[in-house]
């Protein structure tokens, strides 16, 4: 990194003699003789670059690139503008660390400023954080932002993705807290049972939306049920669904979460991801993490602070509010000018396209053999059942370099699709599958 300048060896010596040291070993000299290295290390010798680049090449080529993807199940094969990685790429974002000193740190505060104001007006909320690790993290640290001393107990939707379910009785178990999960009902949340399971210790409940099977909920109806409880409702939301759908806010939301990597993140094998945010005011001092403000300075010029508390961790573990120590700042800026790139209209379109698609290929599915197993409304996944072995005709798709649907369970599939696929493609899919299914 060009803009790091290091010390010369003069310098060294004189910062040694400051700590009253005559040289580096004797930085280590309450380490036993034992313990030391003396000499090189037993590694092996360094090789070429044109050694090290075919290496790097043979390992890369073990990973299998899918040029066609109908899969998402939490991870979402977006058009990313190019203008993302051009801005975010920039050394004085990728190395920037976290902004304690506002008089050096603006332009780092103020990208996280623009973040979370994007994500305000994304979900209709009136704060959000600076991002946590990702979706599963947001959502459980969203839970955990409505206990109180006379309510400790969660409830959520067992139509969530799995894997959230498991972070938030994973953080939930360490704080001694009942999670309980409210049973499904042809693929979406049985209202019914909700209505009977809320108490007066229900401190929220959470769902997704659309949830995990891609069916849009009865968010409104969800919603009623636990205020009448005094309840807390945190819902889990598709960023890019919340450009056509419902905010959070419109059906009396308190927190909104959700997985930021739809927003100009590749998939990158699992990461790194990012984890939104978003809480009404009542709720704006149990928000975890940092929180950017804007302010004016001495000179009545506009400028970006950390505000509410200095730090994002919380030092006394024993009364931490939060298991937050970091932020995903450089994947927020990419959510950041993914957002500001596609604006309002591109979001909307995106959205569109991807439902539209994703009907197309439920038809398509459906003429090659296949059930769609919901009769609900969704929005760009949905379920299958397949009457052959979903082993074989994944198999027989990878073959045509297709990522086919997320196995469930017996012969379900969970399909994906977004503005990224095309009617040819799918027609495509549809041709083998129904090859595959004897049709």
């Amino acid at each position: 990194m060009g803009r790091y300048v290091t010390n010369t060896r003069e310098e060294q010596q004189e910062m040694l003699r400051a700590i009253g040291y005559e040289s580096f070993d004797d930085l280590y000299r309450d380490v036993p003789e034992q313990m030391q290295i003396h000499g090189e290390l037993k590694i092996p010798c360094g090789v070429s670059e044109l050694e090290v680049q075919r290496r790097m090449e043979a390992m890369a080529a073990k990973n299998k690139v899918f040029p066609h993807i109908f899969r998402g199940a939490g991870a979402y094969h977006h058009y990313i503008p190019a203008i993302v990685d051009s801005v975010t790429g920039k050394e004085d974002f990728v190395t920037a660390y976290t902004p304690y000193q506002a008089e050096i740190s603006q332009g780092n505060l103020q990208s996280i400023f623009e973040y979370q104001t994007m994500i305000c007006e994304l979900t209709g909320m009136d704060a959000s954080n600076a991002s946590v690790y990702d979706g599963a993290t947001a959502a459980a640290e969203g839970v955990l932002m409505c206990l109180d001393r006379k309510r400790t107990g969660i409830l959520v939707s067992a139509a969530v993705n799995p894997q959230v379910l498991k972070t938030i009785r994973t953080y939930c178990y360490g704080r001694n807290v009942a999670v309980q999960v409210i049973p499904e009902k042809e693929g979406a949340t049985d209202t019914q049972a909700l209505r009977e399971m809320l108490d007066e210790q229900t401190a929220c409940v959470y769902i997704q939306q659309p949830n995990y099977y891609g069916i849009l909920e009865d968010v409104e109806e969800i919603g009623r049920l636990a205020h009448e409880r005094k309840a807390k409702y945190v819902v889990g939301c598709n960023p890019i669904s919340l450009a056509v759908l419902k905010t959070p806010r419109e059906y009396q939301a308190d927190v909104a979460v959700g997985e930021g990597q739809p927003l100009g993140m590749p998939m990158g094998f699992g990461g790194p991801y990012l984890g939104f945010m978003a809480a009404k005011q009542d709720m704006l001092r149990r928000l975890p993490g940092r929180i950017v403000g804007q302010t004016v300075d001495s000179q009545g010029k506009r400028g970006f602070v950390l505000t509410l508390q200095a730090r994002e961790q919380h030092i006394r573990r024993e009364k931490a509010g939060s298991n937050i120590c970091s932020n995903e700042a450089l994947c927020a800026m990419k959510a950041s000018v993914y957002m500001a790139a596609m604006g309002p209209e591109g979001m909307r379109r995106a959205a569109i396209n991807s439902a539209s698609m994703a009907h197309y290929l439920a038809e398509k599915l459906q003429e090659a053999g296949c059930v769609v197993k919901y009769s609900r409304p969704f929005f760009h996944e949905f379920v299958t059942e397949c009457p052959v072995d979903t082993g074989m005709l994944l198999t027989r798709l990878e073959e045509e370099g297709i990522l086919g649907g997320l196995p469930l369970s017996g012969r379900e599939l969970l399909w994906c699709a977004t503005e990224l696929n095309t009617k040819e493609e799918i027609d495509h899919l549809a041709g083998i599958v129904k090859e595959v299914c004897g049709r």
